[in-house]
């Protein structure tokens, strides 16, 4: 586990996977400290969650510059992120009582009710994108649900994951309530199986997805997915362009296009492509590339040096196969993961940029005839994440909204994760929700109580 500063390579630390008696060490903690956590009061354990949220907030410049040094990400954006981290355990902190309150539902019985109750131990795989966000949206509402919590952190984030851990530490949750596991993907099958982990939840690429839910499957073990997106950003006639054109240009190039909800496909209809192309290029020919240190730097690197590779092998093989390089299409010599901040034209069935997730900062543009023509395209995909629809009246972009086959459709707005909202997809972009209250339902045992 290398944790590499990604704008400049150099190497910050090493750090060895854990053996089977450390994991075993942990996994026995995590079990030892489920029962108690979970008969605690949901006011204590909301008391444990606003320290977390305090935590997060007074080491917000040294939680930001770590995942700026070891993921790449723009100092401002990282800042943000650690602020989301603790808006979602004060939104559980405040709300998992109400969500988790008995259901009391009418039948033969004197009295009869759905009871939340927590399932044990839940393991989280997670990724590297959003290295405190990911894990945090996962643990708020597991936690406060009455389940421990155990985190295998993407290998190239390993500072950020002790980080996280620390946290919790800080924040004075009982031991083994959260722990963070040194490990690297082979051991993953056998902490799945181990009878004392009671559910899983992933988020990260279509393969790892597909193993995870195979071995838990085998094992009978409750899984949610959140894998990879194609994003549709709908251009209609009617758009206001200039919102547009700025919302695109954010909604593909925030951490470098690497996010599963970043827009990635850009389908826009024929009336207005000349002139949304014309004001997307200016645009996007204004980021600038530096030092993500540097508040006015508004391009940030890409995470690891094979990312950027496959990125780009996906653009050669899209222009092979006729798609135009409007802007970029290269890697940037020197020292980090540079890559251009690109746009092709042209782009169709067949190609790497129309069939799989282009996760870099490269947009697609997909030119559609009219609406029905639009909604066809954006739904010509295996993935089914999110979505926006870009037009000035509003009850046509709802009513496209809802034609689109994802788990998240915004109208004139970027798509984003909330804690308000349900988040998650359905195809091959996973399935479960997490946030909100179906987030909390997830990992708990619904329980029918029938009593006469």
């Amino acid at each position: 586990m290398l944790s590499v500063n990604p704008a400049n390579g150099a190497q910050m630390g090493r750090f060895e996977p854990w053996d089977d008696s450390r994991i075993e060490s942990a996994l026995a903690q995590a079990g030892e400290a489920a029962p108690a956590w979970a008969k605690l009061h949901m006011a204590e354990r909301a008391r444990f969650l606003q320290g977390a949220a305090r935590v997060l907030r007074e080491r917000e410049p040294e939680f930001s510059r770590l995942i700026t040094e070891e993921m790449g990400k723009l100092i401002s954006e990282a800042s943000a992120e650690i602020e989301k981290c603790a808006k979602v355990c004060d939104y559980y902190a405040a709300e998992a009582e109400r969500f988790l309150t008995d259901e009391v539902l009418a039948s033969d019985a004197s009295r009869s009710l759905v009871a939340w109750q927590p399932l044990g131990t839940v393991l989280a795989v997670m990724p590297w994108n959003f290295p405190f966000w990911q894990v945090f949206r996962f643990a708020a509402p597991a936690l406060m649900a009455g389940n421990t919590a155990l985190l295998k952190h993407a290998s190239n984030v390993p500072r950020c994951a002790l980080a996280i851990e620390s946290v919790f530490e800080a924040a004075g949750f009982p031991r083994g309530v959260f722990r963070t596991l040194m490990i690297g993907a082979s051991q993953v099958e056998g902490v799945i199986r181990d009878r004392r982990v009671h559910a899983v939840t992933l988020t990260g690429s279509e393969p790892a997805g597909r193993a995870v839910a195979a071995v838990a499957g085998e094992v009978l073990k409750k899984t949610v997915l959140e894998l990879g997106g194609s994003d549709p950003f709908v251009v209609l006639e009617d758009a206001d362009l200039e919102l547009t054109v700025e919302q695109a240009v954010a909604s593909r190039y925030m951490n470098a296009g690497q996010s599963c909800i970043a827009a990635k496909r850009f389908v826009v209809v024929e009336p207005v492509a000349e002139t949304f192309l014309e004001q997307f290029r200016e645009a996007v020919r204004a980021l600038r590339p530096g030092d993500p240190m540097d508040e006015s730097t508004t391009l940030a690197p890409m995470a690891r040096g094979d990312l950027r590779d496959a990125l780009h092998a996906q653009v050669h093989e899209s222009v092979k196969h006729g798609a135009q390089v409007l802007e970029g299409g290269q890697p940037v010599e020197g020292k980090g993961n540079w890559y251009q901040a690109s746009i092709l034209d042209g782009v169709g069935p067949g190609m790497p940029a129309y069939e799989e997730e282009m996760f870099g900062p490269v947009a697609a543009i997909l030119r559609a005839r009219d609406e029905d023509d639009a909604v066809r395209i954006a739904n010509d995909t295996r993935f089914g994440l999110g979505g926006s629809v870009w037009s000035r009246d509003a009850a046509r972009g709802e009513a496209v909204a809802r034609r689109l086959a994802c788990g998240c459709a915004f109208v004139n707005g970027l798509v984003k994760s909330d804690p308000r909202l349900p988040f998650g997809g359905i195809k091959d972009s996973g399935y479960g929700r997490e946030l909100s209250l179906l987030g909390i339902r997830e990992f708990v045992n619904a329980k029918t109580v029938w009593i006469r």
